[in-house]
């Protein structure tokens, strides 16, 4: 099965969230639909972004389980941005 990854961009914390907080609920968000991976914290053109990692049957598969985690992560904090790549061998491709 492939593995994809979503890449969140992660902005304000909603009241009352901690930044430690963010990269498990967003795998939690994912596990809910498939399975997760890997789960990392990456800082992207100085943007903190959670990076979960998860199998699916298909591309349209994996864009619904991005947005599941997408709009699931709002109310942890706001994402600026949610990007979803396939892996195609040694290189991540992304999607749309």
């Amino acid at each position: 099965m492939p593995s994809y990854r979503v890449t969140l961009a992660v902005g304000a914390l909603a009241p009352g969230a901690t930044p430690d907080a963010v990269l498990p609920e967003a795998a939690r968000l994912v596990a809910e639909l498939t399975v997760v991976e890997a789960k990392d914290v990456q800082l992207l053109r100085g943007v903190p972004c959670a990076v979960v990692r998860f199998e699916a049957p298909s591309d349209e598969i994996a864009e619904a389980v991005a947005s599941h985690a997408t709009d699931g992560l709002a109310a942890t904090a706001e994402v600026r941005s949610a990007a979803v790549t396939r892996r195609d061998g040694p290189r991540w491709t992304p999607l749309g």
